[in-house]
């Protein structure tokens, strides 16, 4: 059950620590928060690894911009927004993003 997420910084070559990340869920014609968090030093939020998100259609937004900002660098994509839909909320998956400040790369899949 959750979802794993990683981001990496592509820049520099190492994990993109205090990343701000935010899931969001559809529902009613709008998007409602669900969890926000922070990359921690080797890129990752852990904590989402256990919450269970029921099936539908989601949202998960790096605030790339404001990371960048930190080390001095302008990126091109102020946020990256992945798009995804949870099929069975039993299952594990991941997310990782690769953060570049003119390019990034997702990866969407499932732990099982």
């Amino acid at each position: 059950m959750g979802i794993a997420v990683q981001a990496l910084d592509g820049v520099y070559g190492r994990p993109a620590a205090g990343v701000h990340v935010r899931i969001e869920h559809a529902g009613s014609g709008q998007w409602l928060t669900e969890v926000k968090s922070e990359t921690d030093p080797e890129g990752r939020v852990r904590e989402w690894r256990g919450r269970a998100l029921e099936r539908g259609l989601y949202r998960m937004t790096f605030e790339s911009d404001r990371y960048f900002a930190g080390l001095g660098l302008i990126a091109a994509y102020p946020e990256i927004v992945v798009m995804f839909r949870i099929q069975d909320g039993a299952e594990a998956y991941q997310i990782q993003v690769l953060l570049s400040t003119y390019s990034y790369s997702v990866y969407f899949g499932s732990l099982g």
